[in-house]
């Protein structure tokens, strides 16, 4: 602890590092400023009431930052970013002109990143639109005239955009990498607020409960860390070789392979396409067609995150992801030659 407090202090000493701290502090007032300013038209109590009422949607608001359940501008956060960056790494590995682009060096990355953005505004509004049926179908917002409808997806790609340009600015002149700080930012936004909610509840009755999911909370995070950092050291030995006269023994070096390749990027891909259905059923419930409607009633009962149908299909898309892109990541074949 004395150690980070002394690395801080030092680290305010320097006017250069102090600069770039002191801005991506104004960078995260910024964001937290936006992230309570609504969307027009959009019941934000109604909204609120439906996330209070939804664990899952509760998650997910807290991994937002606030910004679903006050549905403010950024309300789509990073999700079509963090896509749009998937979809180019996977392109990357079938199209050799995006690999020739991604070992061209910095020149070559701001391509991809360039390329990234482009991808994300179209990603943006096709999640803008899937959000504007799921709130039409729970009643949260009424069914927008042709010029209201372009202005709402117009404005949540704006935030989506504006987001993104915020993080990129705290890469070039903040600390760290602005996009994974920002996400970091509306999750840890969100920190006090339930904090402060389960303080005001706690009595000698659940304390105990508690203390329980705060030392499981622990275990998890720490079991987390270990299993995204664990690597299994595999043994390279380089063959002797003759310059001259002279020989020069082989070396010995090691190979890290991590153990878990893929990360939370089947994790995503997971979560986006199994609640495809859900979002589907919510959509086509309020139809008048009788067949129709029950049919998405019960694919909505099926695909509910309690259900036995969505935990199972939730953990086969987890598993066939993981397999998928592991075998495109890792390729032995490629690793030799680079060796």
């Amino acid at each position: 602890m004395n150690s980070f407090l002394d690395t801080l202090r030092n680290s305010f000493k320097s006017a250069e590092i102090r600069k770039k701290i002191l801005f991506t502090l104004g960078i995260f007032l910024a964001f937290r400023f936006l992230a309570h300013v609504p969307v027009a038209g959009v019941n934000v109590s109604a909204l609120k009431n439906l996330f209070a009422s939804n664990q899952f949607l509760g998650l997910l608001d807290i991994f937002s930052g606030g910004t679903l359940a006050n549905f403010s501008i950024m309300a789509l956060g990073l999700n079509p970013y963090i896509n749009a960056s998937i979809i180019l790494q996977l392109l990357t590995m079938v199209f050799p002109k995006l690999e020739e682009l991604s070992k061209d060096g910095a020149q070559g990355q701001r391509k991809i990143n360039q390329y990234t953005r482009f991808l994300t505004v179209p990603l943006a509004c096709l999640q803008g639109i899937g959000m504007y049926a799921l709130l039409r179908s729970q009643g949260i917002i009424t069914t927008l005239s042709p010029i209201g409808f372009i202005s709402f997806i117009a404005t949540m790609t704006a935030g989506t955009m504006f987001l993104v340009w915020l993080g990129e600015l705290i890469t070039e002149r903040g600390v760290g990498n602005g996009i994974s700080l920002m996400i970091f930012a509306g999750i840890f936004g969100r920190f006090p607020v339930l904090a402060g909610q389960t303080l005001s509840t706690v009595t000698a009755e659940n304390s105990l409960n508690i203390f329980t999911f705060l030392a499981l909370g622990l275990i998890v995070i720490a079991a987390v860390i270990i299993m995204t950092e664990a690597t299994r050291q595999i043994t390279v030995h380089y063959a002797k070789r003759v310059r001259g006269n002279r020989t020069q023994a082989g070396d010995t070096t090691h190979l890290p392979l991590r153990l878990n390749q893929a990360g939370v990027i089947p994790i995503i891909f997971a979560v986006s396409i199994v609640l495809l259905p859900s979002l589907l059923a919510n959509f086509f419930k309020a139809s008048k067609n009788p067949l129709l409607s029950g049919f998405a009633q019960n694919v909505n009962i099926w695909f509910s995150p309690e259900g036995y149908a969505y935990n199972i299909l939730y953990f086969l898309l987890v598993v066939g992801f993981t397999f998928f892109y592991t075998a495109i990541v890792f390729n032995p074949t490629k690793i030799s030659e680079e060796i």
